[in-house]
């Protein structure tokens, strides 16, 4: 199976805009605020739903679409194509990505390359660090800017997938993909499985997830010396399975492996490294072969 090393002379890390600008001050979207108060608050059921076997199917989700649909499917795999699987493999990707509930493919394909592309640019990235801490942690998502938020704009920056109609199927309906999922729970294990499988899961993938626009822009340490302040930071990364590997990540977007050094854990690397010797994930990106050394905050 052919595996791929990036080279420093053709690395696309990361697009500096130089010219500064104010941000936008985008309208609160109230029907975005009440879903995601609403889940909080399901999730703070938990207490009077507990079970150990709830609590075991919430380990398993999370790490399920945590790990395999969103690290490893729609951000290694769909975003930043990393390495390739076959078709059959990556669609059942892209759902169990889908049913992490962080909207469809296209949407956070999009978003993330627009991420990539203009860290230095508060009104083009999504969820600038430069905006606040609390701007690129969750407000993003409560006053949506129209550039990531509406189809007719997003899905240019994602026309791999645009072109495909399971993803076009699978970026409209993914929200639907929570009602068998619910029945599926309630019928195993009743409602304290639905709390946690469904509610608290959510919450805590949510915020794992969010703590990578966040927090790794403020603690941790730089291998690599690039514009976004991104840092890699190892509690982020264990509650990521690796994605808290940040700096190396913006450093070189498109390799793989997030953790660099034995210390750096990376979970979702070692499903790829399994994959590829299966023979099921090829043309894997690795790191380029070059001494590196770890500057302080």
């Amino acid at each position: 199976m052919p595996t791929e090393s990036i080279s420093e002379s053709n690395l696309n890390s990361v697009t500096v805009v130089n010219t500064p600008q104010a941000p936008t001050n985008y309208p609160v979207n109230w029907l975005s605020v009440a879903f995601f108060a609403l889940v909080h608050g399901l999730a703070c059921l938990a207490p009077w739903f507990f079970s150990w076997s709830a609590l075991g199917v919430l380990l398993v989700l999370h790490w399920l679409f945590g790990s395999i649909g969103i690290c490893l499917g729609y951000h290694r795999l769909l975003s930043h194509r990393s390495f390739k699987v076959p078709r059959w493999l990556e669609y059942p990707i892209a759902v169990i990505g889908a049913l992490a509930l962080q909207g469809g493919p296209i949407f956070w394909v999009a978003g993330h390359r627009l991420h990539h592309a203009h860290t230095e640019d508060v009104e083009l990235d999504p969820y600038s660090a430069q905006r606040g801490f609390w701007w690129s942690h969750i407000l993003w998502l409560f006053c949506p800017n129209p550039a990531v938020f509406d189809y007719d704009q997003y899905q240019k920056y994602a026309p791999d997938l645009v072109k495909q109609p399971f993803y076009r199927w699978l970026n409209r309906n993914f929200l639907w993909l929570q009602l068998p999922l619910g029945i599926l729970l309630y019928l195993m294990g009743g409602w304290s499985w639905v709390i946690y499988g469904m509610f608290v899961r959510a919450v805590l993938l949510w915020h794992s997830t969010w703590f990578i626009n966040s927090v790794t822009h403020v603690w941790g340490y730089r291998t690599f010396h690039v514009a976004d302040n991104s840092r890699n930071l190892w509690w982020a990364a264990i509650l990521t399975y690796g994605e808290g590997w940040h700096n190396n990540h913006h450093a070189f977007p498109k390799v793989a492996k997030a953790g660099w050094r034995w210390w750096e854990i990376d979970v979702t690397w070692w499903v790829i490294a399994a994959l590829e010797k299966l023979g099921l994930a090829t043309h894997v990106i690795m790191p380029p072969t070059f001494k590196t050394e770890t500057q302080q905050p």
